[in-house]
């Protein structure tokens, strides 16, 4: 990872990836990876080939909290 949480693709081509549970068929999904000291890896399930988020701990942790509690509706 870079300072701004951005990894090389090819750091990233071992990981493996998982779909969520509520997706549905129509294929509006991202998957996720969990990478080593707790980053997560982000990407659109359509476009595997295209761009890739990377998240620290406190950022995730953040983003999924914010989710739990609605923030998003």
């Amino acid at each position: 990872m870079n300072d701004k949480g951005v990894a090389p693709r090819a750091a990233l081509a071992g990981a493996t990836y998982r779909k969520s549970s509520r997706s549905t068929a129509a294929g509006n999904c991202v998957e996720i990876a969990d990478l080593p000291s707790g980053y997560r890896a982000v990407r659109d399930s359509k476009d595997v080939a295209g761009p890739i988020l990377t998240f620290g701990p406190s950022e995730w942790g953040a983003f999924t909290a914010a989710i739990r509690t609605g923030d998003f509706r």
